[in-house]
């Protein structure tokens, strides 16, 4: 899996764009996460074939601005849904010195986060 951020207009129907090219590929995504700001959309996916996505995205004219090996886990429901958990793995991580850069939700129940060193997180969350 592999976590490429790219960069949309802010307008209606951009992220259409986006999505279209990817199915019309037969890419599916894994996850996502976008914020606007400034007039652009700043996108994170999570995919499984990052060439095949950047190919498809770049010859519908979207830019990628980058590619990042993420940390993907899969939490069992107890663990994660209640207060509290999204501070505690932060702070073990934080504790352990690894930088969180980009963390959001994907499909079947994963977290996705791009780190500064995922073997660390890893040692840290202990999985």
């Amino acid at each position: 899996m592999k976590d490429l951020t790219v960069t949309l207009d802010d307008r209606p129907g951009s992220l259409a764009d986006m999505g279209e090219a990817l199915g019309k590929a037969g890419i599916n995504i894994e996850g996502m996460c976008a914020v606007t700001s400034d007039g652009r959309g700043i996108i994170h996916l999570l995919v499984e074939d990052a060439a095949a996505a950047r190919t498809a995205l770049e010859g519908a004219g979207i830019k990628v601005e980058g590619e990042s090996e993420p940390l993907v886990s899969e939490f069992q429901a107890d663990q994660v849904d209640r207060p509290g958990a999204m501070g505690q793995m932060a702070r073990a991580m934080g504790d352990a010195g690894v930088n969180i850069q980009v963390v959001y939700l994907a499909t079947k129940n994963r977290a996705v986060a791009v780190t500064s060193d995922n073997a660390k997180a890893r040692q840290a969350l202990g999985i």
